[in-house]
């Protein structure tokens, strides 16, 4: 328990004194938000700090912070501590960098921010994948929201499309995407989203209590041994790879961008963006925390360890059986939340790309229609078999953290032309770097090296984007 403790405890000192810093760095302005000197009644609207506060939490939460975080505690309990300062050092950072940064852009989405800090060419790249990486999402999370409420309302047991309850069910999660992804900001997800995220911090804190009442076994780092997994899997970078949501993700930066254009003041930003980030971050290791404790009892079959059946084992373990529902529906909710904006955010990008004003409505379908298309042809693919789903998440996966690391490098450069600590940003975006090549060069769906020259790889890799930084930003400040 100690160690999980300690885990909390970084989380709270850093919220209270490392955010401050990173706040500090960026100078809180009172100009008036894109919300209000853009509004337009659709994307840019005027939202309180609490409501934006729990649609951003709605937003970047998806299944990340439960699944990814009943995987990586398998790597054992040095989780307790990599999650929060993950969260702290790096989370945090780019979370609240994409948004304010964005605020400061007229609320330009994080592809335009890359053209702007980054160059043209690297944006054509980003663009591209940033897009496919939407629509994966979205693709994955319309899938696991049929099956979550298939299994958990249903008692399904045959999820392929010949179903006609799934196909039902697939259909109606779609209607609500395209629906959220199709009306003005405040009038689906503004209305919904805070009672579903007060919904997720019910349900998790529930689990909580659990604890407090029936206790929690959960094992002590052994420094000696920190990593733990049953298959071998390396400590980096694949729990960097695993746990995402909860210590970082790269999908959170086109959400912070949705943000940007309902945030009433900068001095919302700590609260709404960082802030967001770190209850993520606090209910990733509440989850982490029961898993432990239904793993190390013998409580879950050996079949189903690792994966989303885990949350019900562990909503039996700590919670009433009254009660279970609230848990129940905070994990259905989820996949829901995250996918109908990953659809929301790629519309908005491709928007801002082409320069199609979004105000009307057959623009809106003009961009929103061969999205949804693709959508459907990804869960098409998922359902074929297990392995297409798998391969799909891996691909997403990889996006899905590469895509940080231009993230972290904006808000690089955006320090280094303010002559203040570019470092916070710079630091995480190498590490990013090494990581996410790493794994690619060592991954089957990637290069499928051995692990010694996949790391060389991505030492030098991380070295390429030292001196491509110095050498033009140290150039264009002489």
């Amino acid at each position: 328990m100690f160690t999980f403790l300690s885990g909390l405890l970084i989380l709270l000192i850093g919220y209270i004194f490392y955010s401050k810093f990173v706040v500090k760095n960026f100078e809180i302005s009172d100009e008036p938000t894109p919300a209000n000197s853009n509004y337009d009644g659709f994307d840019y609207v005027p939202l309180s700090k609490w409501r934006n506060f729990l649609i951003q939490l709605l937003n970047i939460a998806g299944m990340g912070p439960i699944l990814g975080a009943i995987q990586g505690i398998l790597f054992g309990p040095i989780a307790f501590l990599l999650i929060p300062i993950g969260c702290v050092l790096m989370g945090g950072v780019h979370d609240f960098a994409t948004g304010i940064i964005s605020v400061r852009t007229k609320g330009a989405q994080v592809t335009g921010m890359i053209e702007k800090y980054l160059g043209k060419n690297v944006n054509k790249f980003f663009l591209v994948l940033i897009v496919i990486m939407l629509l994966m999402l979205a693709g994955v999370f319309l899938f696991s929201s049929g099956d979550v409420i298939a299994d958990e309302c249903f008692n399904v047991t045959d999820f392929s499309l010949s179903n006609p309850i799934m196909v039902m069910l697939y259909s109606l999660v779609l209607i609500y995407f395209i629906t959220a992804t199709m009306f003005p900001v405040d009038k689906i997800i503004g209305k919904l989203y805070p009672f579903f995220g007060a919904l997720l911090i019910i349900g998790t804190g529930l689990i909580l209590c659990g604890f407090l009442v029936k206790g929690v076994a959960l094992q002590e780092i052994d420094f000696s041994q920190l990593n733990k997994h049953p298959d071998k899997m390396a400590l980096i970078p694949m729990f960097f790879m695993t746990v995402s949501c909860g210590l970082l993700s790269g999908f959170h930066s086109t959400q912070s961008t949705i943000i940007s254009r309902t945030l009433n003041n900068e001095k919302d930003a700590k609260t709404v963006f960082y802030g967001s980030m770190c209850l993520e971050s606090l209910i990733a290791m509440i989850w982490a925390a029961g898993a432990m404790h239904v793993y190390s009892n013998g409580l879950v079959p050996e079949n189903l360890i690792g994966k989303v059946n885990v949350v019900n084992i562990i909503a039996d373990t700590f919670v009433p059986e009254y009660l279970t529902i609230i848990v129940v529906l905070a994990v259905i909710v989820l996949p829901i939340t995250s996918g109908d904006t990953a659809l929301r955010g790629a519309r908005m990008i491709i928007a801002e790309a082409f320069n199609i004003e979004q105000k009307k409505i057959k623009n809106r379908i003009l961009v929103a229609f061969p999205l949804i298309i693709l959508v459907l042809c990804v869960l098409v693919y998922a359902k074929l078999d297990n392995e297409k789903f798998f391969i799909v998440w891996r691909y997403f996966t990889f996006c899905n953290q590469l895509i940080s690391v231009p993230v972290l490098l904006i808000a690089s450069v955006y320090l280094y032309k303010k002559k203040k600590n570019y470092l916070l940003a710079f630091l995480p975006a190498l590490f990013m770097t090494f990581i996410t090549m790493n794994f690619i060069a060592n991954a089957k769906v990637g290069l499928n090296l051995n692990a010694q020259i996949s790391t060389i790889f991505a030492i030098a890799m991380s070295i390429i984007v030292i001196v491509a930084f110095y050498k033009k930003y140290t150039k264009e400040n002489n």
